[in-house]
Protein backbone atom coordinates (compact mmCIF):
# COMPACT_ATOMS: atom_id res chain seq x y z
CA UNK A 1 0.00 0.00 0.00
CA UNK A 2 1.25 3.03 -0.57
CA UNK A 3 1.78 5.65 1.98
CA UNK A 4 -0.37 8.88 1.31
CA UNK A 5 1.11 11.87 0.86
CA UNK A 6 -1.17 13.71 3.17
CA UNK A 7 -2.79 13.58 6.74
CA UNK A 8 -6.56 12.91 6.99
CA UNK A 9 -8.58 15.60 8.31
CA UNK A 10 -10.56 14.33 10.99
CA UNK A 11 -13.36 16.19 13.40
CA UNK A 12 -13.26 15.43 17.12
CA UNK A 13 -16.19 12.54 17.07
CA UNK A 14 -13.78 10.58 14.13
CA UNK A 15 -10.55 11.35 16.78
CA UNK A 16 -12.18 9.69 19.48
CA UNK A 17 -13.01 6.86 18.00
CA UNK A 18 -9.96 6.75 16.25
CA UNK A 19 -7.77 7.70 19.42
CA UNK A 20 -9.74 4.62 21.28
CA UNK A 21 -9.65 2.27 19.46
CA UNK A 22 -5.65 2.65 19.05
CA UNK A 23 -5.57 2.81 22.68
CA UNK A 24 -7.60 -0.15 23.88
CA UNK A 25 -5.79 -2.18 21.48
CA UNK A 26 -2.72 -2.05 23.95
CA UNK A 27 -4.80 -1.62 27.03
CA UNK A 28 -7.47 -4.39 26.48
CA UNK A 29 -6.57 -6.61 24.04
CA UNK A 30 -8.96 -9.17 25.14
CA UNK A 31 -11.74 -6.97 23.66
CA UNK A 32 -10.08 -5.92 20.75
CA UNK A 33 -11.38 -5.89 17.98
CA UNK A 34 -13.91 -3.94 19.57
CA UNK A 35 -17.75 -3.47 19.43
CA UNK A 36 -19.60 -1.05 18.70
CA UNK A 37 -21.27 -0.82 22.49
CA UNK A 38 -17.48 -1.40 23.94
CA UNK A 39 -16.36 1.42 21.69
CA UNK A 40 -18.65 3.40 23.13
CA UNK A 41 -17.51 2.84 26.37
CA UNK A 42 -14.07 3.84 25.40
CA UNK A 43 -15.07 7.11 23.79
CA UNK A 44 -17.32 8.00 26.93
CA UNK A 45 -14.56 7.04 29.53
CA UNK A 46 -14.19 9.47 32.09
CA UNK A 47 -10.50 9.07 32.59
CA UNK A 48 -7.46 9.67 30.33
CA UNK A 49 -9.85 11.79 27.96
CA UNK A 50 -9.54 15.59 27.39
CA UNK A 51 -12.72 16.57 26.46
CA UNK A 52 -14.86 13.93 28.56
CA UNK A 53 -17.67 12.77 26.20
CA UNK A 54 -21.16 11.42 26.00
CA UNK A 55 -21.83 9.73 22.75
CA UNK A 56 -24.26 7.29 21.81
CA UNK A 57 -24.15 4.49 19.82
CA UNK A 58 -25.20 5.68 16.58
CA UNK A 59 -22.83 8.99 16.88
CA UNK A 60 -19.76 5.93 16.78
CA UNK A 61 -21.49 4.09 13.90
CA UNK A 62 -21.22 7.32 11.44
CA UNK A 63 -17.76 8.11 13.02
CA UNK A 64 -16.45 4.38 12.06
CA UNK A 65 -18.28 4.65 8.81
CA UNK A 66 -16.35 7.92 8.00
CA UNK A 67 -13.35 6.02 9.19
CA UNK A 68 -13.81 3.23 7.30
CA UNK A 69 -14.33 5.02 4.28
CA UNK A 70 -10.66 7.17 4.84
CA UNK A 71 -9.47 3.88 5.58
CA UNK A 72 -8.45 4.43 9.22
CA UNK A 73 -10.37 0.83 10.16
CA UNK A 74 -11.85 -2.06 9.49
CA UNK A 75 -14.32 -4.99 10.31
CA UNK A 76 -13.12 -7.87 12.02
CA UNK A 77 -14.74 -11.37 11.47
CA UNK A 78 -14.21 -14.77 12.93
CA UNK A 79 -14.44 -16.04 16.60
CA UNK A 80 -17.59 -17.09 18.35
CA UNK A 81 -19.20 -13.45 18.01
CA UNK A 82 -21.55 -12.54 15.59
CA UNK A 83 -21.25 -8.96 16.57
CA UNK A 84 -19.12 -6.92 14.00
CA UNK A 85 -15.68 -5.90 15.72
CA UNK A 86 -13.48 -2.78 14.74
CA UNK A 87 -9.75 -1.96 14.56
CA UNK A 88 -7.44 0.52 13.51
CA UNK A 89 -5.73 0.38 10.55
CA UNK A 90 -3.35 3.39 11.31
CA UNK A 91 -0.02 1.76 11.22
CA UNK A 92 -0.96 0.34 8.02
CA UNK A 93 -1.97 3.11 6.16
CA UNK A 94 0.94 5.28 7.84
CA UNK A 95 4.55 3.99 8.70
CA UNK A 96 4.53 4.48 12.14
CA UNK A 97 5.93 1.99 14.39
CA UNK A 98 4.22 1.11 17.78
CA UNK A 99 6.25 3.75 19.86
CA UNK A 100 4.83 6.14 17.75
CA UNK A 101 1.25 5.39 17.26
CA UNK A 102 1.66 5.27 21.20
CA UNK A 103 2.29 9.11 21.18
CA UNK A 104 -0.16 9.97 18.55
CA UNK A 105 -2.87 8.26 20.38
CA UNK A 106 -2.14 10.09 23.75
CA UNK A 107 -1.58 13.60 21.93
CA UNK A 108 -5.31 12.79 20.15
CA UNK A 109 -7.30 11.42 23.61
CA UNK A 110 -5.82 13.79 26.24
CA UNK A 111 -4.89 16.72 23.80
CA UNK A 112 -1.59 18.78 23.70
CA UNK A 113 1.30 17.31 26.10
CA UNK A 114 5.10 17.89 27.23
CA UNK A 115 7.87 15.33 26.54
CA UNK A 116 7.36 14.92 30.74
CA UNK A 117 3.40 14.45 30.35
CA UNK A 118 3.86 11.86 27.53
CA UNK A 119 6.96 9.74 29.42
CA UNK A 120 4.76 9.39 32.04
CA UNK A 121 1.15 8.60 30.58
CA UNK A 122 2.08 6.36 28.05
CA UNK A 123 3.30 3.57 30.36
CA UNK A 124 -0.02 1.51 29.32
CA UNK A 125 0.48 2.03 25.83
CA UNK A 126 4.64 1.90 25.21
CA UNK A 127 7.75 1.99 27.63
CA UNK A 128 10.00 4.31 26.80
CA UNK A 129 13.30 3.78 28.43
CA UNK A 130 13.90 7.67 28.92
CA UNK A 131 13.01 11.16 28.60
CA UNK A 132 15.34 11.37 25.80
CA UNK A 133 13.62 8.23 23.66
CA UNK A 134 10.98 10.70 24.15
CA UNK A 135 11.75 13.63 22.66
CA UNK A 136 13.87 11.75 19.82
CA UNK A 137 10.39 9.98 18.91
CA UNK A 138 8.38 13.74 19.09
CA UNK A 139 11.48 15.21 16.86
CA UNK A 140 10.67 12.59 14.57
CA UNK A 141 7.11 12.65 14.32
CA UNK A 142 7.51 16.29 13.77
CA UNK A 143 9.75 16.31 10.92
CA UNK A 144 9.99 14.61 7.63
CA UNK A 145 8.27 15.03 4.17
CA UNK A 146 4.62 14.35 6.03
CA UNK A 147 5.23 15.40 9.49
CA UNK A 148 2.35 13.87 12.62
CA UNK A 149 2.71 16.34 14.88
CA UNK A 150 4.13 19.79 15.65
CA UNK A 151 5.49 21.60 18.73
CA UNK A 152 3.79 24.32 20.43
CA UNK A 153 4.34 27.79 21.57
CA UNK A 154 5.57 27.47 25.76
CA UNK A 155 2.98 28.66 28.01
CA UNK A 156 3.87 31.32 30.48
CA UNK A 157 5.89 29.91 33.27
CA UNK A 158 6.41 26.48 32.12
CA UNK A 159 10.01 25.27 31.04
CA UNK A 160 8.83 22.13 28.55
CA UNK A 161 6.98 22.88 25.13
CA UNK A 162 4.18 20.59 24.31
CA UNK A 163 3.23 18.75 21.07
CA UNK A 164 -0.05 18.42 19.43
CA UNK A 165 -1.22 16.23 16.50
CA UNK A 166 -1.94 17.34 12.89
CA UNK A 167 -4.80 15.29 12.26
CA UNK A 168 -7.32 18.23 12.40
CA UNK A 169 -10.20 18.61 15.36
CA UNK A 170 -10.95 21.12 17.35
CA UNK A 171 -7.48 23.16 18.75
CA UNK A 172 -7.81 23.22 22.34
CA UNK A 173 -8.01 26.17 24.33
CA UNK A 174 -4.61 27.33 25.97
CA UNK A 175 -4.87 25.06 29.41
CA UNK A 176 -2.20 27.50 31.26
CA UNK A 177 -4.30 27.70 33.97
CA UNK A 178 -5.22 24.37 34.49
CA UNK A 179 -4.28 22.01 37.72
CA UNK A 180 -0.86 20.21 37.02
CA UNK A 181 -1.92 17.30 36.44
CA UNK A 182 -1.55 14.32 39.36
CA UNK A 183 0.88 11.71 37.85
CA UNK A 184 2.09 9.45 41.15
CA UNK A 185 -0.08 6.19 39.99
CA UNK A 186 -3.35 7.95 38.24
CA UNK A 187 -1.91 5.31 35.15
CA UNK A 188 -1.96 1.70 37.22
CA UNK A 189 -5.43 3.35 38.55
CA UNK A 190 -6.88 4.57 34.72
CA UNK A 191 -5.78 1.25 33.09
CA UNK A 192 -8.08 -0.45 36.06
CA UNK A 193 -11.00 1.84 35.75
CA UNK A 194 -10.86 1.48 31.85
CA UNK A 195 -11.08 -2.31 32.01
CA UNK A 196 -14.20 -2.43 34.14
CA UNK A 197 -15.70 -0.14 31.92
CA UNK A 198 -14.92 -2.31 28.88
CA UNK A 199 -16.21 -5.18 30.32
CA UNK A 200 -19.44 -3.97 31.82
CA UNK A 201 -19.99 -2.65 28.04
CA UNK A 202 -19.42 -6.13 26.99
CA UNK A 203 -21.57 -7.72 29.88
CA UNK A 204 -23.87 -5.52 28.76
CA UNK A 205 -24.44 -6.19 25.62
CA UNK A 206 -24.05 -10.00 26.03
CA UNK A 207 -27.23 -9.32 28.43
CA UNK A 208 -29.12 -7.55 26.01
CA UNK A 209 -28.23 -9.96 23.21
CA UNK A 210 -30.03 -12.53 25.86
CA UNK A 211 -33.04 -10.94 26.63
CA UNK A 212 -33.51 -10.45 22.93
CA UNK A 213 -33.24 -14.01 22.19
CA UNK A 214 -35.66 -14.67 25.81
CA UNK A 215 -38.45 -12.23 24.37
Amino acid sequence: MDTPQTLPVLNDTELRVLGSLMEKSKTTPDYYPMTVNGLTAACNQKTARKPVVEYDEQTVVLALDALKRKGLISTATGGSSRATKYKHNFGIVFPVVPSEVAVICLLILRGPQTPGEINTNSGRLYEFENLDDVTEMLDKLAGGDLPYIEQMPKRPGQKEVRYRHLLGGTVPEDDAYDEPQRRSSNSELEDRLSKLETDFAELKEAFDKLMKELS
